[in-house]
């Protein structure tokens, strides 16, 4: 590093000295940033700023309570290193496209990915490894995604069975973690030369699979939490020799934010390298980033759908599961199922509503095929805790409000979350439970008595 920072070095390793920056990013699926602000109880709105490279990022003070309120298990908002939001901001995600995040774990960007779709489309987020795929596929249900296809495969195997169908990936590749020292020690134990260099070639096959996944014209944005500069221009460099029919995107840069560097390539000629990004700890509020935004020649034809070894997935109609339908009209203030003909799937009996233009399932270790709906039981319809997170309380019949305008009274919100049975006048049926408004479970009443479904694994 000092080699590389030269004059900088002194005030690089100063940084270290100073304490992580705490950062969340509202979940705009649940409501607006605005929205947010004017909701959350817990903090003097003074004391926030914004995250310059993400609008709905701000950076909070570590005494505040983000993690324990209850807005966090209602997937209000994902607390979400600095940095780590830069990547997607950059891949500039749509509503209605098909997308994917190769290297999802733990969700952060998986997540951030969905509300720039604003839940439409088909967003399939992998993740390799099997303990942190599940960890991927709670925070997926946590902040409410509906178009999410959960995977746990290897790249090689991803890339055998989808060929140019995707219009953006993410690759947010598994690396030496240099730049996560100050936020997590692990790294620092875990860092070797060798270690750099095993990442630089893994990084290389992962690069390769995501071309062959990527459609013509299509955006592939490229991160690393590393300073190493094999893992990072050089990565790219070797890459762009590889797939001439690629180039770096020139994109804005935001303050603080440094460019890549030529002669860190390998061999110092590849192309408008100074345009990747490099966050260094010393120059911005946040940890040790690197993002290069490359695009693929060529363009997609109008109605160009790409190559999928097994097709699509087909679904069933609603008219198939008549206990669905019947919770629908009881529970429910708009044809959720019946306006998305042929997208429901049933596993035994587990239900799920496939996001768009689902891919076939035969071949992939799937963890979430959408948004899991509910369960049948003897001609009854139990709903899910994921189809809770991803409703508003102006979707549903009825809504009970745990958080009272007297912000200070959590008891009856930690009386629920802690899975006791509460009092309620009312209407019999299913309920959506309300903090502030956001959805955070179910409840069912019958006889003046809420019985809790607030999940056991999640009780405090």
């Amino acid at each position: 590093m000092q080699g590389m920072l030269e004059s900088a070095y002194p005030a690089f390793v100063r940084s270290y000295e100073n304490t992580k920056m705490q950062a969340l990013r509202v979940n705009t699926l649940k409501g607006s940033v605005e929205e947010f602000l004017e909701k959350a109880p817990f903090f003097d709105k003074t004391s926030i700023r914004r995250v310059s490279w993400e609008s709905r990022g701000f950076y909070y003070d570590e005494t505040m309570p983000f993690g324990k309120h209850p807005f966090h298990e209602a997937g209000v908002y994902y607390i979400q290193e600095p940095s780590a939001m830069t990547p997607v901001s950059y891949l500039e995600g749509k509503s209605g496209e098909k997308i994917l995040d190769l290297c999802a774990a733990p969700g952060g960007k998986t997540t951030q990915l969905a509300s720039y779709m604003e839940n439409e489309g088909l967003l399939v987020c992998n993740e390799i490894h099997p303990a942190r795929a599940k960890i991927l596929s709670e925070n997926v249900e946590r902040m409410g995604l509906r178009n999410a296809l959960v995977t746990n495969e290897t790249p090689k195997h991803l890339s055998e069975l989808f060929g140019e169908y995707f219009d953006r990936i993410l690759v947010d590749a598994p690396c030496s973690g240099e730049g996560m020292f100050r936020k997590n020690e692990e790294a620092c134990s875990e860092w070797s030369l060798e270690n750099v260099r095993l990442c630089a070639d893994r990084q290389d096959e992962i690069l390769d699979c995501a071309d062959r996944m990527l459609c013509s014209g299509g955006r592939l944005v490229y991160s690393t939490c590393t300073f190493a500069p094999e893992e990072n221009e050089g990565s790219v460099a070797r890459f762009l020799a590889r797939h001439p029919n690629y180039e770096i995107v020139k994109v804005d840069k935001y303050e603080g934010m440094s460019s890549g560097r030529a002669e860190w390539t390998g061999d110092g000629n590849t192309k408008n390298i100074e345009d990747t990004i490099r966050l260094f700890p010393h120059l911005i509020d946040g940890e040790g980033h690197y993002v290069a935004v490359l695009q693929k020649d060529g363009e997609v034809p109008n109605g160009y759908q790409g190559y999928l070894k097994n097709g699509l997935q087909k679904g069933i109609s609603a008219k198939e599961v008549k206990e669905l339908l019947a919770f629908e009209r009881e529970n429910l203030k708009r044809n959720l199922f019946e306006e998305n003909e042929q997208r429901l799937l049933r596993f035994g009996e587990q239900i799920y509503l496939m996001p768009q233009g689902m891919p076939s399932l035969k071949q992939l270790k799937v963890l979430r095929a959408g948004l899991h709906l509910g369960t049948l039981k003897k001609n009854r319809f139990e709903p899910s805790h994921a189809l809770a997170l991803a409703l508003t309380k102006e979707e549903v019949q009825h809504s009970m409000e745990l958080c009272p305008n007297d912000k200070s009274d959590m008891s009856v919100i930690n009386a629920y979350l802690n899975g006791q049975t509460l009092n309620y006048a009312g209407e019999k049926g299913w309920y959506l439970m309300t903090c502030s408004g956001y959805s955070i479970g179910w409840g069912k009443l019958a006889g003046q008595i809420m019985k809790n479904h607030y999940p056991k694994g999640l009780r405090k």
